[in-house]
């Protein structure tokens, strides 16, 4: 799988508000009502990625839950890393 150039990663970052790309990977913190929603969600997030074959890096600070998301093995961001970031957003609507 091949690596996006900085173009696509902009038109893609543009459909996920409050992401944001440095350095070969694109990443978003998430502010949870509690300490159980912030395990919740990440057990959900577990699920996705899971089904993907594709694992972020988690980082719970209490409610707080930092995802980041790169493709190791492609060496920087690919379609892979976008489309789970849109499942992952898709997961907090219908949370809502």
């Amino acid at each position: 799988m091949s690596t996006l150039s900085e173009a696509k990663v902009a038109a893609h970052l543009e459909r996920l508000p409050g992401w944001s790309a440095a350095n070969g990977e694109i990443r978003r913190t998430f502010q949870m009502p509690s300490f159980p929603a912030a395990l919740l969600f990440v057990a959900a997030v577990g699920q996705l990625a899971e089904t993907a074959d594709h694992h972020p890096d988690i980082d719970v600070r209490y409610r707080k839950v930092t995802l980041i998301l790169s493709t190791h093995s492609a060496g920087g961001l690919t379609e892979k890393d976008f489309a789970l970031a849109s499942k992952i957003e898709t997961l907090l609507a219908l949370g809502s």
